[in-house]
């Protein structure tokens, strides 16, 4: 019965694509709905039809359905992540690049992330003291990797993408520290992420804690500066400059999922500062999934 359900299954698919040149726009909606229902499964029928015509109206609306399955599909694995895998930092970074490459070599990046870790690995040992151990993750990260900020371009959509920090080796200080972060935790470094307005900073604490709060800080760091050591005092003076009242989360270590929604809306504010914005309303969208995935 299963069989025969998958083939019916795959032969209302080729239909549906097949119908997707219908005038009426009424029809064309409920063919289109009926087609995304079918998820990923749908993508290949989908590419095929996009190969077979020259039309381009036709074309148009195979990638505009694609696009849409692609973005349920990210909204799912978010949605997810945030309920049951929120502790994979790295799975977090990967999903929100997926957003803008779809069909991302996950295999790869996981490869490529595995040999930095090895390299840290291979250079830390448990005699060393915090600051020693983050020397060592700095001489890894930022002189052996050539890890650096993209100080030209800081604005740009594409530095927030590990794929893009990846191959350029230059990130904006979010993707850098998340990376850096992600790299230390996987050392068991206790490493965390700090919310601090306009900025992110990491902070280097006295034990890996579920529940870390300023008082476990030994010190901190700015992923954008080489992973340079700094103390709570310019915290104060920066969010001085800031003209900002002072608030605990800009002291405090922070979740994963408060970074990867940080990475969300500092994706959809650089593309509206690039005047993209139907990218910056679908990022904001996403974040819904996140919403929805708070249970521990």
């Amino acid at each position: 019965m299963k069989a025969y359900r998958d083939m019916k299954e795959i032969s209302e698919l080729k239909a549906l694509v097949s119908l997707v040149d219908e005038p009426d726009e009424r029809l064309f909606a409920q063919i289109s709905s009926r087609i995304l229902s079918y998820g990923a499964d749908a993508i290949p029928d989908l590419e095929a039809a996009w190969e077979g015509t020259l039309d381009t109206e036709i074309q148009e609306r195979l990638i505009e359905l694609i696009h849409q399955i692609q973005q349920q599909e990210v909204y799912a694995e978010l949605n997810n992540w945030g309920m049951f895998n929120y502790d994979d930092l790295l799975r977090g970074f990967m999903i929100i690049t997926q957003y803008q490459y779809p069909d991302l070599d996950i295999d790869k990046l996981t490869r490529e992330v595995g040999h930095i870790v090895q390299e840290v690995y291979l250079e830390l040992n448990n005699q060393l003291t915090a600051l020693e151990k983050v020397k060592v993750l700095n001489h890894v990260f930022y002189d052996i990797n050539k890890f650096a900020g993209n100080t030209a371009n800081i604005q740009l959509p594409e530095n927030f993408y590990l794929k893009n920090l990846l191959e350029t080796r230059k990130g904006n200080p979010l993707s850098l520290g998340v990376f850096y972060l992600i790299i230390a935790r996987s050392m068991r470094l206790p490493i965390y992420g700090v919310d601090l307005p306009k900025h992110f900073v990491l902070a280097y604490t006295d034990g890996l804690n579920d529940d870390p709060k300023e008082d476990d800080v030994l010190f901190y760091l700015n992923p954008f500066n080489k992973g340079a050591v700094f103390t709570k005092n310019e915290i104060d003076l920066y969010i001085k400059q800031l003209r900002l009242e002072k608030s605990e989360e800009y002291y405090q270590p922070c979740d994963h999922r408060t970074i990867i929604r940080r990475l969300i809306n500092g994706l959809a504010e650089s593309y509206q500062s690039a005047g993209n914005h139907d990218k910056s309303n679908e990022l904001l969208h996403l974040l819904k999934a996140l919403d929805n995935g708070k249970v521990k």
